[in-house]
């Protein structure tokens, strides 16, 4: 196993695509956490089709692209490193039990082993295209699930945004004018928030780099060939806004 998978990691793309919950692999000496293989292939154990879908927009776009490596059961490369979810004990109502009265040394294994490393790895594209001068916005690829409980989750894509809405707005309407009759979420169910997301807000807003969250509903998702159809209706919209972002 390895912490990280970065794709073209000097592409001419002015996207970066990251995607914190790529994998849903457990270190072998976890033993996967105490838990059965059929709850890590749930959404607790990562997000189903995010990484599809960002190795087909990393492709169409010519754009690096940085996939975690490790389940976020294992480690959440996306919660602050002093969350209390960052290695949650218990997720969606299924107790893991690999991180129940986890150590200190254990708790920093975790963190210089995954989520360091994963974090590295998107400084160093984003440090070295900087360095080229090269126009950069981030884009965090996430995979949210069709309910939440007894919640339906109507959007099929949705965008999350903070402070700078330069590229939701038009997206937002770029994916609404071409998508046809989809429903589009306009943060909802998740916004994006500093206190809770890590990525976008120390990769990008720190940066002072456009940037933006998208979330894809699983059931979407789930296969290649909706992979591939959602990756070409999001950059069709993406590059609807090239002429105002």
């Amino acid at each position: 196993m390895t912490p990280v998978t970065t794709l073209r990691s000097k592409g001419s793309g002015r996207f970066v695509f990251l995607c914190d919950h790529a994998s849903n692999l457990v270190p072998a000496d976890l033993q996967n956490l105490g838990l059965p293989a059929t709850e890590l292939k749930r959404h607790i154990g990562w997000d189903i089709g995010a990484a599809g879908v960002t190795q087909v927009l990393s492709e169409m776009y010519d754009a690096p692209a940085i996939l975690g490596g490790v389940s976020r059961l294992v480690i959440d490369c996306n919660r602050q490193l002093t969350a209390s979810d960052l290695i949650p004990e218990i997720s969606d109502g299924t107790v893991i039990p690999g991180n129940r009265g986890l150590n200190e040394s254990g708790r920093r294994q975790r963190i210089e082993g995954w989520f360091h490393p994963y974090h590295q790895a998107v400084e160093t594209v984003l440090d070295q295209r900087a360095e080229r001068n090269v126009e950069t916005v981030v884009v965090s690829i996430h995979s949210m699930t069709p309910r939440l409980g007894d919640a339906l989750r109507p959007w099929q894509i949705a965008l999350s945004s903070y402070r700078d809405r330069s590229l939701a707005e038009p997206l937002l309407a770029s994916l609404r004018l071409l998508a046809g009759d989809i429903v589009v979420g306009d943060n909802e169910p998740y916004d994006l928030d500093p206190a809770v997301d890590y990525s976008v807000p120390f990769h990008a807003i720190r940066r002072g780099l456009a940037h933006l969250q998208v979330e894809f509903r699983q059931d979407e998702i789930e296969d290649a060939a909706g992979q591939l159809r959602w990756a070409t209706k999001f950059a069709e919209a993406l590059n609807a806004t090239r002429a105002c972002c």
